[in-house]
C-alpha cells in the first residue's frame, strides 16, 4: 500500500479523486484508490470501508479479497475499465479553447458568485471565501440583479463573524458548521480558512460595510495565529484538530471538547451579571446546542458590554490556565501523547499540525498585509513580514522553491498553489508597505522583528518567484501553469492545470491576476501578453462551468479593468485603505506641485488629477470601466 498525505501532493489527490468521481459519481475523503502496480492506474475506489461489514458497505478485508480475484481473473474487463479511466483523464486534462472574454462573461461570472453566496440550502456551510471575495467585487457595478451583491456579502461576513464558526472566547475560525444556520462548528481550524477569512473581512470593513463584529474578528484572529500558530521561526503553523481529550485518563478524543460549554460550568465560572451578560449576546441555554452543551454564537453584531468582555475574559482563563492578557504564546501539543502528559493549566488542547504549508502560510500573510493597510496594527505588520522572510530564507534548496517545511527542513517541491500564492503575498506586501512608516512598527510582547525591506523590495522578490514559476509550469502548449513540474513526479498521469476553487483558491486565477498586477507594476506587457493567453486557454471553463472558478473570474475582472495610481505618500494611505480592489499602487514623489495623482487605465494615462475629489472619481469609473 501507498499512503499519500494530500497536504504534500495535491497534484497526486486531484488526479485520483478525479478517477474516482468517474467511477462513483462522487468524491470525499479518504480516499482509498486501488491500482495497477505496473503503471499506477486506477481501476477501483472508494472513501471510508469499515473493517467489518456495515452500513450496506463491504469490510475492507472482504473488499481486498474480491479485488484480488478481480485482478487475477478478470484481466480484459481490468484493462477495459483501465483504457476508460486514462481517456477520462487525458481528455479531462485538455481544454477547448474560446476567445469570448468580454463584458457579458464577467457580468455572468459576478452573478453566479453572488448567487452561491445568497443561496439559502439545506446543509453544512463553509465559508467559500472565493465566491464571497468575487461577489463584493460586484458590488462595484450598476447591474441589474435578481439578488443585492452588498446584502448578501454583507450577511456572509455576519455568518462568519457571529456564528458558531467563530471561536468568539480565543479568536480564530473553524472549517465549516455541519448545520445551515452556522451554530455547530466542525471544531478544526484550518490555516488558510483564517487566511482568507481574514482578508475578506476586512475587505467588507473597506468597502464601508462596517460591521463591530467584524474588526473584533480579525482582531481576534490574529491574537490567536499569535499566540497559538506562531512558530518561534515565525513561520504558522497548518491546523489543529477538532478532537481533544476530556481527562488524561481519557482513551479517545472528544469532538469540540477544547470548545464547548455546559450550562453548569458556566454557572460555575461567571458572576449572576456575567452570566444574564453573555445569555443576552449569545444563543446559550441549559440544553445546549451540542449534545447537551453550548457552543457560543452572537445574536447581534455590536461592540460588547462590560459584563460580556469579563464573562469572555473568564471562559478564556477557564480554558487556557491564563487571562488573556498575560498569554502571549501556547505551545503546541504535537501529539496525542504529548496532549494526554503535559501538564496543562486548563483543559487539554487539540494536536497542532506544526508542519510549514507555503501556500496556506501565504494566505495568512495576504490577510494580515490587507489587515495592516486598513487598521495599522503594528502586529499585522510584524507577522506577515517576519512570515515572508522565512519562506523566503529557507524553503529554497537548489534553486527550486519547496512546499513544505517539517522541523527547519524544507520538503517536496513546491506546486502551483504555492508559488502563485506566494506571488501573491509578496505583492501584498508590497502594496501595504507604501503606507508604513519607518520606524517600522513591532507588535507588542514580541521578539520577532519585522522585515525592513523596502516596497521596490517586496516587488523585486515576487518578480523573481514569478520567473521560476514561469520557468518550471508554463504550460507552453496550452496556456496556464500545471499544478506540479515535470520533475516533480515522472508518474502522474496526467499533468493537470488547476482552475476550480476548493477550500482555497485555483493556483491559475490568482496566477493570472498576479500577472496582471506585475504587468502595472513593471510596466512589462509580457506579463499581460501572458495573462490573455491564459485566460483564453480557461475561457471554455469561464463560459460553461462558472460556478466552479469564482477565482478566475476575479482574475477577468483584473485583465479587464486593472488601474494604476500613482500619487505621493499620503494620497496612497488614504487609497490603499480603501476598497478599489483592481488597484495597484506606485509611490510617486516627482509629481508637479498642482498635481496629486495619475491614475492609468492599463497603460493608459487619464488627465493628472489636481485634487482629490477629481482623484477619487477617476480612480471609481477606472474600477468599472468594462
Amino acid at each position: 500500500p501507498i499512503k499519500l498525505d494530500r497536504e504534500e501532493r495535491p497534484d497526486i489527490d486531484s488526479i485520483y479523486m478525479l478517477a474516482l468521481q468517474m467511477m462513483t459519481g462522487q468524491g470525499g475523503w479518504p480516499l482509498n484508490i486501488f491500482l495497477t502496480p505496473d503503471d499506477l492506474v486506477p481501476f477501483y475506489g472508494g472513501t471510508y470501508f469499515p473493517v467489518e461489514p456495515r452500513y450496506g458497505r463491504p469490510g475492507f478485508l472482504q473488499l481486498l479479497q474480491s479485488i484480488r480475484r478481480f485482478y487475477d481473473l478478470e484481466k480484459g474487463k481490468l484493462n477495459s475499465f483501465k483504457e476508460d479511466i486514462l481517456g477520462y483523464l487525458q481528455h479531462a486534462a485538455v481544454l477547448p479553447e474560446s476567445e469570448q472574454l468580454g463584458d457579458d462573461l464577467l457580468f455572468l461570472g459576478g452573478q453566479v458568485s453572488v448567487g452561491v453566496v445568497n443561496a439559502l440550502n439545506p446543509g453544512p456551510r463553509f465559508p467559500m471565501i472565493p465566491y464571497g471575495s468575487m461577489a463584493l467585487r460586484v458590488t462595484r457595478f450598476d447591474w441589474a440583479s435578481e439578488y443585492n451583491p452588498e446584502q448578501a456579502c454583507a450577511k456572509r461576513g455576519l455568518d462568519l463573524a457571529q456564528g458558531g464558526i467563530y471561536d468568539h472566547v480565543a479568536g480564530g475560525f473553524h472549517r465549516y458548521t455541519v448545520d445551515p444556520t452556522w451554530t455547530v462548528p466542525h471544531f478544526e481550524k484550518m490555516l488558510y480558512d483564517n487566511g482568507q477569512i481574514m482578508e475578506y473581512l476586512v475587505d467588507l470593513w473597506s468597502a464601508g460595510i462596517q460591521e463591530a463584529a467584524f474588526k473584533r474578528a480579525i482582531a481576534g484572529t490574529v491574537q490567536w495565529l499569535k499566540r497559538e500558530m506562531t512558530a518561534e521561526e515565525g513561520f504558522f503553523y497548518a491546523a489543529q484538530d477538532a478532537d481533544n481529550f476530556a481527562t488524561p485518563a481519557d482513551t479517545e478524543p472528544e469532538e469540540g471538547a477544547f470548545y464547548v460549554w455546559s450550562y453548569s460550568e458556566l454557572e460555575q465560572l461567571l458572576t449572576p451579571s456575567e452570566l444574564t451578560a453573555i445569555e443576552e449576546e449569545f444563543t446559550i441555554s441549559k440544553e445546549g446546542n451540542f449534545e447537551g452543551k453550548n457552543v457560543l454564537q452572537r445574536r447581534y453584531p455590536d461592540q460588547f458590554s462590560q459584563n460580556t468582555e469579563a464573562a469572555l475574559a473568564k471562559l478564556f482563563e477557564a480554558r487556557y490556565g491564563a487571562k488573556p492578557d498575560l498569554l502571549e504564546t501556547f505551545p503546541p501539543a504535537k501529539s496525542n501523547q504529548e496532549a494526554k502528559t503535559r501538564n496543562w493549566l486548563g483543559r487539554i488542547p487539540p494536536v497542532t499540525d506544526t508542519k510549514m504549508i507555503v501556500a496556506w502560510n501565504s494566505l495568512m500573510i495576504s490577510g494580515l498585509a490587507r489587515g495592516y493597510s486598513v487598521f495599522h496594527e503594528p502586529d499585522y505588520w510584524q507577522l506577515a513580514t517576519v512570515a515572508a522572510q522565512f519562506i523566503l530564507n529557507n524553503q529554497w534548496v537548489a534553486g527550486r522553491l519547496h512546499r513544505l517545511n517539517y522541523d527547519g527542513q524544507p520538503a517536496v517541491l513546491a506546486q502551483s498553489e504555492d508559488y502563485a500564492l506566494f506571488i501573491k503575498a509578496l505583492l501584498d506586501l508590497h502594496q501595504a508597505s507604501l503606507s508604513v512608516e519607518e520606524p517600522w512598527p513591532i507588535g507588542q510582547g514580541s521578539n520577532l522583528q519585522p522585515t525592513n525591506l523596502s516596497p521596490a523590495s517586496w516587488l523585486e522578490k515576487a518578480v523573481k518567484v514569478q520567473e521560476e514559476f514561469d520557468e518550471l509550469l508554463w504550460s507552453v502548449d496550452n496556456g496556464g501553469y500545471y499544478n506540479a513540474a515535470s520533475d516533480a513526479s515522472d508518474q502522474l498521469l496526467v499533468h493537470e492545470r488547476s482552475y476550480t476553487d476548493n477550500a482555497t483558491p485555483s493556483a491559475n486565477g490568482v496566477a493570472i491576476a498576479n500577472l496582471v498586477r506585475l504587468a502595472l507594476l513593471t510596466e512589462n506587457l509580457q506579463y499581460l501578453d501572458r495573462a490573455e493567453q491564459a485566460l483564453k486557454a480557461f475561457s471554455s471553463v469561464l463560459n460553461t462551468s462558472p460556478q466552479s472558478c469564482p477565482s478566475m473570474f476575479t482574475a477577468l475582472d483584473w485583465y479587464r479593468n486593472c488601474t494604476l495610481i500613482r500619487a505621493g505618500a499620503e494620497q496612497l494611505t488614504s487609497l490603499i485603505c480603501g476598497y478599489f480592489p483592481v488597484s495597484v499602487y506606485q509611490l510617486d514623489t516627482h509629481l508637479p506641485d498642482s498635481v496629486i495623482g495619475l491614475v492609468c487605465q492599463g497603460l493608459s494615462c487619464k488627465p493628472a488629477a489636481t485634487n482629490t475629489d477629481q482623484l477619487l472619481a477617476q480612480v471609481r469609473t477606472s474600477q468599472t470601466r468594462a
